[in-house]
């Protein structure tokens, strides 16, 4: 028997926080109680002016991933140990399978990918394509392999983008089987056109980046997302949400009784576009991400959301490029390769920016960074709560220490990190992972291989039949 005792700290839920110990025994949480004895070998965790919370969950990273002629610097293993360091326990990945490729050929390379994942995993798997054999292959995701979300990129013309055929066709799949569809919402047309706009007036370096991606452009995908899915009657969760635009169209459509969600990264609450005009190229595009990071004025958008309840979970889109692999795009800013990171980051900048400066609460906090999403991709109660029975995936968190975040002691192998010289005040001291202690006090103990996979049962019926139509009286037939 393998066991852990936390002692003295104070438990957050999402629901409320209280004084507990927490027992973990063999990976699972044995017992929540004040006074709770340690089994004989027990490790001790002093928990003492902490505070006690699920471990974070990333619904959204990319690590390994080939993208745009390359691949990612962090693969399965340093990506989710740099996730364990800050507190990360639980990451969904996505597979990506090449226009025309098999959904099931794909899946089983990336199954292999992350077997030396030092955390647990799960994935989505994006749609990219479309006939009877896409069909048959998220049936088989879904019944077989436990996967109940699947991605679809609006952007990136003439690689990965759906038009709205392959939408429309996936989506009313997705409802047959129970599973989620997830959207990255920008008008891959207009973002192809205004690239090409930006070229031939000399724009080249990465301030084009942004020009050619407005938040326009976002705020008319994700609303042409939502319209489809509220003609299908199936339920939607739009990705890393960047600007007042698409915050907006997911407020008005939840207004409305759709049953819409809203995810919004680390990096866009508090990077701003000023970025893309550092003078040093390799600065620049380093930030160079889809959707990029906005004007100031949007931030409050995004913070308003989460407060308001619009907007549910928080990820990173993790996605590790070094400045050497950003230079492929040197003299054309749209053959930088799109990506940052930011998974060992995330809790400690939402932490700081957001509970100490009094945007969110505590329990607040847990439920943007772990029980939403658990909530969300159906692994709620074993994740994303302090509970008895719950996957004993922890983090202990110091509300009064503070931390310089810095490429230089991250654990990313990216070479730069967007949050460089940010003081943060909140941090990680310990994270437990199925019931070990696998970070203390700075030091790391991810174990490669440690993670396991995680089958995502389908929705219910109710979740999906149940939506704002479906509510609604059926109406009554006109007699003839």
């Amino acid at each position: 028997m393998s066991a852990v005792l936390i002692q003295g700290g104070t438990v957050v839920n999402a629901d409320r926080e209280f004084r507990a110990d927490v027992l973990c025994v063999d990976g699972q949480i044995a017992a929540v109680g004040e006074g709770l004895q340690a089994p004989p070998g027990a490790t001790i965790v002093d928990a003492g002016g902490q505070y006690v919370m699920p471990g974070g969950i990333d619904p959204h990273t990319h690590m390994q991933l080939p993208f745009m002629g390359t691949v990612t610097q962090d693969d399965f293993f340093t990506g989710t140990a740099a996730g364990l360091a800050g507190g990360t326990t639980t990451i969904i990945d996505f597979v990506i399978p090449n226009p025309q490729q098999p959904l099931m050929e794909a899946y089983k390379t990336w199954r292999g990918w992350a077997e030396k994942a030092a955390s647990d995993y799960s994935f989505h798997v994006a749609i990219t394509w479309w006939d009877e054999s896409v069909r048959r292959d998220m049936g088989t995701l879904v019944q077989e392999e436990g996967v109940n979300s699947f991605k679809h990129f609006m952007a990136y013309k003439n690689a990965i983008m759906c038009d709205d055929e392959t939408l429309v066709n996936s989506f009313r799949r997705a409802l047959e089987l129970g599973a989620m569809p997830t959207v990255h919402a920008e008008n891959g047309e207009l973002v192809f056109l205004l690239q090409q706009e930006m070229k031939s007036k000399g724009i080249t370096g990465p301030e084009g980046h942004p020009l050619s991606r407005p938040p326009a452009v976002e705020g008319e995908a994700a609303q042409r997302a939502i319209a489809i899915a509220d003609v299908l009657n199936v339920p939607i969760y739009v990705v890393h949400v960047s600007c007042t635009e698409s915050a907006e169209a997911i407020a008005l459509a939840r207004s409305r009784g759709q049953r819409v969600y809203g995810e919004v990264l680390a990096g866009h609450l508090v990077v701003d576009d000023s970025v893309y005009r550092d003078p040093d190229f390799d600065i620049a595009a380093a930030h160079v991400m889809s959707p990029p990071f906005r004007a100031k004025r949007h931030q409050e958008s995004l913070w308003r959301g989460l407060q308001a309840g619009h907007l549910h979970t928080t990820a990173t889109d993790h996605c590790t490029f070094c400045a050497a692999q950003k230079a492929m795009g040197k003299a054309d800013f749209t053959k930088i390769p799109n990506g940052t990171g930011g998974v060992e980051e995330r809790l400690m900048v939402l932490w700081d920016s957001g509970v100490n400066a009094g945007r969110l609460t505590p329990s607040e906090f847990v439920s943007v960074t772990s029980a939403n999403a658990a909530k969300l991709f159906n692994i709620y109660p074993r994740k994303g709560c302090v509970a008895v029975g719950a996957d004993a995936d922890l983090v202990v968190w110091d509300p009064t220490a503070t931390k310089t975040l810095s490429v230089k002691t991250q654990h990313s192998k990216g070479d730069y990190n967007i949050f460089e010289g940010r003081e943060v005040k909140g941090i990680p001291t310990h994270t437990i992972s199925q019931g070990k202690v696998v970070f203390a006090h700075g030091e790391l103990r991810a174990e490669m291989g440690a993670g396991r996979y995680l089958k995502r049962p389908a929705f219910g019926p109710n979740f999906h039949a149940l939506g704002r139509k479906a509510a609604l009286a059926e109406p009554t037939p006109v007699a003839r």
